[in-house]
């Protein structure tokens, strides 16, 4: 898969996406590069091997170019190899919500306490329905980048670090 990727993240209050998910799976990913502007990813999940390059934010942090390419995931092991200290380790849970599907990342390991959610769009104004648990919206907020969770995760977070951003993620 290749294009632009046009999504919101949001905070999730509770647990009730759980209940509400239609499946859910373990994945562990590293960087290999996370400079300002570029990312790449190595990512394992349910079996399978992802290796991912993304572009820099535009719109906020609305949108950005995405390349995937699955890979076999006894080379995705090899590429850890190559990644940057830290890595994340998270629960990714499915949940459709009218014409959407909300992906629920619940962390684990240094980041535990952590839960977002992240809806992709068509296009950046394109409507969609709130289920219950979403809470405030940190789209373009860099502390929930995953690639800034392996430098400064959220065990490290002060309680005053843990309330989003009144200047960032105002999509």
């Amino acid at each position: 898969m290749s294009g632009l990727e046009i999504e919101r993240k949001f905070l999730v209050r509770g647990d009730s996406y759980k209940g509400m998910a239609c499946g859910s799976s373990r994945i562990r990913q590293g960087y290999i590069c996370s400079d300002r502007g570029r990312t790449v990813r190595v990512r394992l999940r349910g079996g399978r091997g992802f290796l991912t390059i993304k572009g820099p934010s535009a719109d906020g942090g609305l949108s950005r170019y995405e390349f995937e390419k699955e890979i076999d995931p006894g080379e995705a092991e090899q590429l850890f190899r190559l990644c940057l200290p830290g890595a994340i380790d998270k629960t990714r849970w499915l949940v459709e919500w009218g014409r959407h599907t909300f992906e629920v990342d619940e962390f684990h390991g240094m980041n535990a306490g952590l839960v977002v959610a992240e809806v992709e769009l068509g296009a950046a104004d394109e409507p969609f329905g709130r289920p219950p648990f979403l809470g405030e919206e940190v789209t373009g907020d860099r502390r929930y980048y995953n690639s800034s969770l392996t430098v400064r995760p959220y065990a490290l977070w002060s309680e005053a670090e843990r309330q989003p951003s009144q200047t960032q993620g105002q999509v």
